[in-house]
């Protein structure tokens, strides 16, 4: 699947952030914070691509599932700030680029 270049970069400063996968405690943490910037549909593309290229180790399915588990259940602010300390200072703010 090929992404927008905007996906594509975020991709990129995830993987920075994550140079080992993603741990399985971050999973929510992680697509709240891209939830509040993105399009349900570009947190799948970006969640899709990172268990495609192996930095995300669960199935596409519970993709969805999370997602779903955001919407009902927000992260504590330990568990974001945690995914912040991981992500440092690469930030990505969607409204330097056109989507």
């Amino acid at each position: 699947m090929i992404l927008p270049p905007i996906l594509t970069s975020i991709v990129e400063w995830l993987r920075a952030g994550y140079p080992d996968g993603v741990p399985e405690q971050d999973y929510v943490p992680l697509f709240a914070l891209l939830s509040r910037r993105l399009s349900e549909e570009e947190v799948d593309q970006v969640a899709g691509r990172l268990v495609d290229d192996g930095d995300l180790p669960i199935d596409k399915t519970d993709i969805a599932v999370l997602i779903t588990k955001i919407t009902n259940e927000m992260p504590s602010d330990r568990d974001i700030d945690r995914v912040h300390r991981h992500l440092g200072t690469g930030n990505w703010d969607r409204t330097d680029h056109d989507l």
